[in-house]
């Protein structure tokens, strides 16, 4: 276990990063509010225990290994977060006696991670580049899928209350425009260089 401070350090420097899941949640805690958008959360969570199996079962190296398959996924991946970048642009001023928009949902939560390269990156860096429990190879996994989904739920709840703090202006066309821009800019770049790395 003396790896473990270095290991939250990484952990949350590469959890907390801005990267889509956390833009686009704040960007959702932003137009919604964050009672309205605990689904999306927790598909996001779920998305990442998935990504989190899949990359400690060695399943994205094979893939990836196939040839022709990592243009496709890296195609099909960015073509979402555009998709995700051009909602979050477009959205609408929040009304304030009720907005008929509705907020993204579990399973829209669940494709983001499971698309998302830079939580395939960081999940291969932590679990390869520690060992929290030597000689004990399952328990290693174990632990380190309990303290990643820890460190991860908490920091998109930090994400989702910051942008949640924002939704007063959401209620102002100019000011929701210009937020909306500013949210929907950084996602594609946060996308360009996931895609770099």
């Amino acid at each position: 276990m003396e790896a473990l401070p270095g290991f939250l350090i990484a952990a949350v420097a590469l959890a907390g990063s801005p990267g889509p899941a956390t833009l686009s949640l704040a960007a959702a805690g932003a137009a919604f509010g964050a009672r309205q958008v605990i689904g999306y959360f927790a598909g996001i969570v779920a998305g990442m225990v998935a990504v989190m199996a899949i990359v400690a079962s060695g399943t994205v190296g094979l893939l990836l290994a196939l040839p022709g398959v990592a243009p496709v996924v890296a195609i099909l991946a960015a073509t979402y977060f555009l998709w995700l970048a051009w909602r979050i642009a477009t959205a609408r001023p929040l009304m304030e006696a009720s907005a008929r928009r509705e907020p993204p949902t579990i399973a829209a939560g669940l494709l983001l991670s499971l698309v998302n390269p830079k939580g395939y990156i960081a999940m291969a860096a932590l679990y390869s580049g520690f060992t929290l429990l030597p000689d004990r190879f399952g328990a290693d996994v174990a632990l380190k899928l309990v303290v990643l989904t820890v460190v991860i739920a908490a920091v998109n709840v930090a994400w989702l209350l910051a942008g949640a703090a924002l939704t007063r202006f959401f209620r102002d066309p100019r000011t929701n425009q210009i937020i909306n821009l500013v949210f929907a800019a950084a996602l594609v770049a946060s996308v360009a260089l996931a895609f770099l790395v």
